[in-house]
């Protein structure tokens, strides 16, 4: 048999990037139904989780027999690596472990934030991923939608000149404080992680990406203020379904989740889409969901700031507020600056718009649409990650090996020893990475 020639090698098409998914809860099913949407890009292999309706629901995704289904993460691991990449969407704990299996078999990794509970074992997983030669980037889908990419576009233009510093800003919103961080799987940071890393690691990679330097120095302060018993209401029951005297003025019944709150079932409740009203009563009467929010067990806080300095002397400050609505960002450069967002958009004025300081001419800002077929988790940012896949680990502008967003991992955390130390924390000079590690 002839060898075949150079050209003809070089016209092959591409083989698709393989994918398994461990973890097919809400993120790991949205990951998986736009991997699936990319058609020919990728082939999906295998799905691995404790709920057979989960793991099927993946399955189906692809053709009879073509993804492998596992119910738990040993025996996916037990059955060698099956992909080229490993998306893991399991809980929070459960992080580490996973991606340390799956660096040991060889994977590249999509690994959801945040990458581990302690800055520590996010260092591990880096410092294993650098000596194997694998690549672990974060599902900081943010960096992927339209807004910020436009927002690093600009930055990287000149146009704002020289970074002098930045402000972003996040409002949880209550109802989403409630669901996730008072009721729900992030509400004690000793069983995922503070508040500042679980909500906000988002905004503290923005801050390292556009701000394109690591972390010297920071400062931070914030408390669990709300929800606590001291601010329940006279009488108030342990669970909004006992009977609450106050259920027809609180924000957070837990009723609402009947109607116009019903989507956040989907990410706690299997088939909630089909579930009639009576059922969903019957799951809040004993499920963390129908507590009453200022008789739970939580712990993280529900507003924090934080000020820092980069390595390159921009300075920088972040708000979480969990009584607020969407995030900001301000960005000051010599030449102008670019201020949007939510809180922006809402009140009536361009979602992203630059003034310049020559004159004082405001210029709005066109922001492209994505491409998505209708589809805009988080802003177009899970589409825009899922059709980058290929670029981040294959393909020569691939990533270096090692955690990508550490940077901004590192950010989050110090800024929680700062907070709870009361004290400002400089970053190592060994830890001062680029926003690309």
């Amino acid at each position: 048999m002839n060898a075949a020639s150079p050209n003809s090698q070089a016209n092959a098409t591409p083989a698709p990037l393989s994918v398994a998914v461990l973890g097919c809860g809400s993120r790991g099913r949205t990951y998986s139904r736009l991997i699936a949407f990319c058609g020919e890009d990728y082939r999906l292999t295998a799905a691995a989780d404790p709920v057979a309706v989960r793991r099927e629901a993946v399955s189906s995704l692809g053709p009879a027999g073509q993804i492998r289904v596992f119910a738990s993460a040993d025996e996916l691991f037990s059955a060698g690596k099956l992909a080229d990449v490993l998306i893991i969407a399991t809980q929070d704990s459960q992080h580490f472990g996973h991606a340390m299996r799956a660096l040991e078999l060889g994977y590249d990794i999509l690994l959801e934030k945040p990458a581990a509970e302690s800055l520590a074992r996010c260092e591990e997983i880096d410092a294993l991923a650098r000596r194997l030669g694998r690549r672990v980037a974060l599902c900081f889908v943010l960096r992927y939608t339209p807004f910020y990419s436009e927002v690093k576009r600009i930055i990287d233009s000149g146009k704002l000149g020289k970074i002098i510093s930045m402000r972003t800003h996040e409002g949880v919103e209550p109802f989403h404080q409630a669901h996730s961080f008072v009721r729900g799987h992030w509400s004690r940071s000793g069983t995922s992680t503070p508040m500042i890393v679980a909500k906000c690691s988002h905004d503290a990679d923005l801050i390292c990406w556009l701000g394109g330097a690591g972390l010297s120095s920071i400062s931070s302060y914030g408390d669990l203020t709300w929800y606590h018993p001291g601010n329940a209401p006279t009488g108030a029951p342990l669970r909004c379904t006992d009977g609450c005297p106050a259920s027809e003025s609180c924000i957070y019944d837990s009723r609402r989740y009947l109607g116009d709150k019903r989507r956040w079932l989907g990410m706690v409740m299997d088939g909630f889409e089909q579930a009639a009203d009576h059922e969903i009563l019957e799951m809040l009467k004993v499920s963390p969901w129908g507590r009453c929010v200022y008789h739970c067990d939580n712990d993280v806080v529900d507003h924090q700031v934080l000020a820092c300095e980069l390595t390159n002397g921009i300075t920088a400050t972040h708000t979480m507020t969990s009584f607020d609505f969407g995030r900001g960002i301000e960005i000051y450069g010599t030449l102008a600056s670019l201020k949007g967002g939510i809180p922006y958009s809402e009140a009536g004025a361009p979602e992203l718009w630059l003034r310049h300081h020559a004159d004082g001419r405001i210029e709005p800002v066109d922001i492209p649409q994505p491409n998505n077929a209708g589809y805009a988790g988080h802003g177009g940012g899970d589409h825009g990650l899922v059709q980058a896949l290929g670029s981040l680990f294959s393909g020569p502008e691939r990533l270096e090996p090692g955690l990508d967003g550490l940077a901004g991992h590192r950010l989050a955390f110090l800024a929680e020893e700062a907070r709870v130390t009361r004290r400002t924390i400089a970053s190592s000079p060994a830890s001062a990475l680029s926003p690309q590690s």
